[in-house]
């Protein structure tokens, strides 16, 4: 295995009261995926996991891009079947920790996100952007099908919009990527962090158990056929009822009407 980048803080975490943020730190690579970055993306998340006083997180990146996807380069200086599996086993594995956080993750695209930096954008659970940004799966300009960005692209957009992009490699707008449904919403520049803190400010306000058990619960149900996922929502939706902060929010709602 070749050497790769030891340097530090290419992933920072910060936390200001119930809202941690995660910014991708590699701005001279428009934050391109490299294993390093990957290893420190890992931890951070599992820091943030650990964390019950966190009930948002907010992912968000330095420079000029958002994500670039994998490092090119990395990739270059070593071509052997050791490394690729091991580089897209991490990369599968910060991906899905992303979804199992127990808290919602929203993504804060300000600059073009591609290949392995829109699967990030598909994988959070909320996702705005600049009215600029630019996004696309575009590895098979390369030579190289996106065949891991498609796993949640696929999920999140109809599958002829995914495998339009996935063959043409081109890049569609923000305001095309909120109407096919990869991000919530495309907003003026200037916007971006207003939205963006509004949207997490509404989410702390909520009952946080409610949203852990819920978070979990949607992406379980969305693997399932209809009746076991009916199943699955009953069994949960009867343990959120059992929480004291639901009984408290029923009654509390309850006594204001009279």
């Amino acid at each position: 295995m070749t050497d790769v980048e030891q340097t530090s803080n290419l992933v920072l975490l910060s936390q200001t009261d119930a809202v941690a943020t995660i910014t991708l730190n590699r701005p001279d690579k428009f934050n391109a995926l490299s294993m390093e970055m990957l290893t420190q993306f890992k931890t951070v998340l599992n820091d943030v996991e650990a964390r019950d006083s966190v009930s948002v997180v907010i992912l968000e990146a330095n420079g000029r891009g958002f994500c670039a996807g994998h490092d090119l380069k990395e990739m270059d200086l070593d071509r052997s079947k050791q490394y690729a599996q091991e580089l897209f086993n991490l990369c599968t594995e910060v991906m899905l920790k992303i979804v199992h956080l127990p808290q919602p993750v929203i993504a804060k695209i300000h600059a073009t996100a591609v290949a392995a930096g829109c699967q990030l954008v598909a994988s959070c659970d909320l996702a705005y952007a600049t009215e600029t940004t630019k996004f696309g799966v575009n590895g098979i300009n390369l030579g190289l099908f996106c065949s891991t960005p498609s796993v949640p692209v696929s999920r999140t957009i109809s599958e002829k919009r995914a495998m339009e992009l996935l063959l043409t490699g081109r890049l569609i707008d923000a305001t095309t990527a909120a109407e096919w449904g990869l991000i919530n919403d495309a907003v003026p520049n200037e916007e971006l962090d207003a939205k963006v803190d509004e949207v997490a400010q509404a989410i702390v306000n909520k009952f946080s158990g409610a949203i852990r058990l819920g978070k979990k619960m949607f992406y379980q149900q969305s693997e399932l056929d209809l009746e076991n996922a009916y199943q699955l929502a009953a069994e949960r939706i009867v343990c959120n009822l059992m929480m004291d902060e639901a009984g408290n929010g029923i009654s509390n709602f309850l006594h204001k009407k009279k």
